[in-house]
């Protein structure tokens, strides 16, 4: 019994040391200040299903107004099953914030490789929006409820893309996956993204008239692909993002308030600034990128939303550390 005890005892340390790295102390600001966390990109490996529950209980700990995944909740190469989908989703709603998940290529977009099953993307993508984005609500313990762009009756089948207001800032999430936005594969994937896009500019072109009706702080974005900023405008990797870029910029010019893109896909932490205004070639000052940890480097992000700071968003990488 004695022996017992000590094995659960050593774990119980070792988990909480694994929590513990990953969950710093609140963060003291200003009035009307919150802050939310973020996460993308697993779990890619079974080992990282322990990861993803150690950095939900880590946020837990936090005084989080809620909490995105931004996309990738399985890798390129393991099978899109149904049990993936529905395992996920009790990881999120295990979550005692609530919670936002963002869908990425892996689960639905790539689906059609024959390692993966030799799925219908369109099908999986629809199995997702029935799973995930049943009800008006967050997923996690604690919810709050959202706007769906399927409220529309000319948008009804988007019920991922999402919005939410909290604390005088605009957040939005988009369906906008890796591997191209589905754009270039087939004829049927260019279809559905051509459909897909006009959606998705559409929500985006509301909001930036949202923020400015309100006279909100500010905008967050959240998809899941990377869009390749860094390319030039035409490049082969970014034809299927060059509609959203555009829009994007021009939002973020005429909007002059702080506007910040979350996404994933490329697996590195990354905070800059990649946009430049397309008519002098200068860096758009009031827009950040903030791309989350992937596999196999994982962590999460608590972004600090602070009326009085001039920048509005106070970003703090938390990376994770597996003690056992």
């Amino acid at each position: 019994m004695k022996a017992t005890r000590r094995i659960v005892a050593g774990m119980l340390v070792a988990l909480t040391a694994a929590i513990s790295a990953c969950a710093p102390a609140p963060v003291q600001r200003g009035p009307g200040a919150f802050s939310f966390g973020l996460i993308g990109d697993l779990p890619y490996l079974p080992r990282e299903e322990q990861t993803l529950e150690d950095l939900l209980r880590a946020m837990d700990a936090q005084p989080l107004a809620f909490v995105v995944h931004d996309g990738d909740i399985k890798n390129g190469s393991s099978r899109c099953t149904d049990e993936v989908f529905r395992w996920n989703k009790s990881m999120f709603d295990s979550s005692r914030h609530p919670f936002i998940y963002v869908p990425g290529d892996n689960e639905w977009t790539d689906c059609h490789r024959g390692n993966n099953g030799g799925y219908d993307p369109r099908e999986r993508l629809a199995k997702l929006r029935a799973v995930f984005y049943a009800t008006d609500e967050t997923l996690g313990a604690r919810r709050f409820t959202l706007t769906r762009q399927s409220a529309d009756p000319r948008y009804a089948e988007y019920r991922e893309n999402v919005r939410w207001t909290f604390g005088r800032v605009l957040f939005v999430g988009l369906n906008i996956p890796g591997s191209n936005n589905n754009f270039g594969r087939s004829p049927d994937a260019d279809t559905e993204y051509r459909a897909r896009n006009a959606a998705n500019l559409e929500w985006m072109r509301q909001a930036f008239d949202i923020v400015k009706r309100d006279d909100l702080l500010g905008l967050v974005l959240v998809i899941q692909a990377d869009p390749f900023f860094e390319q030039p405008r035409g490049h082969r990797s970014r034809r299927g993002f060059e509609d959203f870029l555009a829009q994007l910029e021009t939002g973020t010019v005429s909007l002059g308030r702080p506007v910040m893109l979350v996404h994933g896909d490329t697996h590195q932490y990354r905070l800059d600034q990649p946009m430049r205004d397309a008519r002098n070639g200068r860096t758009v000052e009031n827009f950040t990128r903030l791309e989350t940890y992937g596999s196999p480097v994982l962590g999460w992000v608590r972004v600090t939303v602070d009326p009085a700071d001039p920048k509005l968003f106070v970003v703090e990488p938390f990376p994770y550390v597996d003690r056992q």
